[in-house]
């Protein structure tokens, strides 16, 4: 039986746009020789709708953008994931659900069972889960249907089994020809093998073929990022397709040739790179804007977001801005210039000494005869916030921050800022990352330079300032941010890890100090099991110690 995977990327709520890439994925596959065609999770609207689904007429247009589609379909059948409305008068007003396309008509629906609510999922908010898995009959096959989460009964995310039911283990014995899983499962790093174990594991325990059809883009702050699979009943992975990237490919899976794409497994770096080129490439397109805008501080940060916007924008369509003050050294100029130059990139230089004066020399009767301390450092980076709105607002270009998980999660970044932007590329990276990041940038050739990566890092507010004067070496202080943010671990356990308690209790309460500056970033790109962001909600007015 030939299976068409139809990996493409769905813009959350354009219906239209929508319809068209599925209608164009159909006719594609079927004339590759399709017979039967598998499309991502919620397809037709974009995942996660999120409360699109509350707007009054969202329900009716989806359903009409739906019925267009399986208007287009023919003889060859097409799974479309898709919202169903739920006809009893109690429950969520949806299901999360899945279309049998033929014919020219809807002919039947399956329907989630599980519905995730952790980390950045809230789908019981919305929909209403299915009451057994569904079995579709075709040509004389059982092909089961699975959504997403059904196959991750004991997600290795939480700490404990969160689901009652095991929608897998219910179709055991149901002598199934063919399972199909159809998914929305943004990317994190560590993510891939998890999800392969997941698709393995089912056609184990189901033994018949499992194929697994995965969405592709950047929606907001999450990334998909495909890898759509084919396993056979042994566990075999008998096809890949690409990371990253739309692909329609046709999988015979009677065949005992093996297709996997060069992408569907490679280096970490590699994964971090693609992700956030394609999470940046969609926030901008999808969002209108062509241009991009970077404050370029001679740093390994600006650096960082530079290189991956110049990848995903066209260097043509991005300018680096280098704003120094008074105290910015020569060499931050000369790296920025540089860096600016490698990329091909158009440059700016705005020099904001006489912007700050004029501040400081308006605010001098309110601040009287107190000490200069971090607020005067602060006017510098609000002044560079300015000027780069401006810019932003003027030129109509998306600015991107460039803030980094270490320093978001401490606070070391300045509100109204460097905080200032539309989009924080790198805000899920600890600084270790971006610096291995950076190293991997220039594999091949300089493209940052070798002086950006090499000097010790520093925000340039002060004379002779270095991060290490107000935190520990980010080696450290990323392994304490590791466990305490990203593993939940109390104070007490991270130090039992070998960390000195002073500095643990120090970076804990800088953590928790400094939510409500997290809560008025820019979105972030999210590429770990944890990010600030939608997936964490932490009070900021809270007292818990631990």
């Amino acid at each position: 039986m030939r299976i068409g995977l139809a990996q493409i990327k769905p813009t959350v709520g354009d219906l239209a746009g929508n319809r068209d890439l599925v209608v164009s994925a159909y006719q594609n596959l079927v004339a590759q020789g399709a017979e039967l065609i598998v499309f991502p999770e919620l397809v037709s609207v974009g995942y996660p709708p999120r409360d699109l689904l509350l707007r009054r007429r969202f329900g009716d247009d989806a359903e009409g953008a739906l019925l267009e589609i399986a208007a287009a379909t023919g003889s060859v059948p097409a799974l479309v994931g898709t919202i169903e409305r739920n006809p009893a008068r109690h429950g969520r007003m949806f299901y999360n659900a899945v279309a049998w396309c033929q014919h020219g008509k809807i002919q039947q629906f399956a329907r989630k069972m599980l519905l995730p609510t952790y980390d950045v999922f809230d789908e019981d908010r919305y929909f209403e889960p299915a009451s057994a898995p569904t079995v579709f009959a075709m040509e004389g096959r059982r092909i089961a249907v699975t959504v997403c989460e059904d196959i991750w009964t004991h997600s290795p995310q939480l700490p404990r089994p969160f689901y009652r039911r095991d929608p897998v283990e219910e179709l055991v014995g149901d002598n199934l020809d063919l399972m199909v899983n159809l998914s929305a499962s943004p990317w994190h790093h560590g993510k891939n093998k998890a999800r392969q174990d997941c698709v393995i594991a089912a056609a184990r325990r189901l033994s018949c073929p499992v194929v697994y059809v995965n969405a592709v883009g950047g929606n907001d702050e999450l990334v998909f990022d495909g890898r759509s699979m084919v396993v056979d009943a042994t566990g075999q992975v008998v096809a890949g397709l690409s990371s990253f990237a739309v692909e329609h490919r046709t999988v015979d899976i009677a065949s005992a040739t093996t297709s996997i794409a060069p992408s569907f497994a490679q280096a970490d770096m590699a994964d971090i790179h693609d992700a956030l080129v394609l999470g940046l490439r969609d926030y901008a397109h999808k969002t209108g804007f062509k241009r991009g805008l970077v404050a370029l501080s001679g740093g390994i940060d600006s650096a960082v977001v530079a290189v991956l916007a110049a990848e995903a924008l066209g260097a043509e369509n991005l300018l680096g801005v280098s704003l120094p003050s008074a105290i910015s050294s020569g060499h931050s100029r000369d790296d920025a210039r540089q860096l600016a130059h490698n990329l091909g990139i158009a440059f700016d230089t705005i020099e904001i000494a006489a912007a700050v004066t004029a501040c400081e020399t308006a605010l001098q009767p309110a601040f009287g005869d107190r000490p200069v301390d971090v607020t005067e450092e602060n006017i510098q980076a609000r002044i560079r916030g300015v000027m780069m709105m401006a810019l932003s607002n003027k030129l109509g270009s998306l600015l991107l921050t460039t803030g980094n998980k270490s320093e978001i999660a401490v606070g070391y970044c300045t509100l109204y800022g460097d905080m200032c932007g539309g989009l924080a590329v790198i805000s899920d990276l600890l600084k270790t990352q971006v610096f291995a990041l950076a190293r991997w940038m220039n594999r091949d050739r300089e493209v940052i330079p070798w002086h950006t990566i090499r000097k010790p890092p520093s925000a340039e507010l002060r004379p002779d300032q270095k991060d290490e004067d107000s935190l520990p070496p980010y080696d450290q202080l990323d392994a304490i941010l590791r466990a305490y943010v990203e593993e939940g671990l109390s104070r007490r356990d991270t130090v039992n890890l070998g960390h000195d308690a002073g500095i643990v209790d120090d970076i804990a309460r800088k953590v928790d100090c400094n939510e409500y500056k997290r809560k008025q970033a820019a979105p972030g790109l999210k590429i770990t099991p944890l990010a600030f962001g939608v997936g964490r909600r932490i009070p900021i007015v809270q007292r818990y110690v631990n």
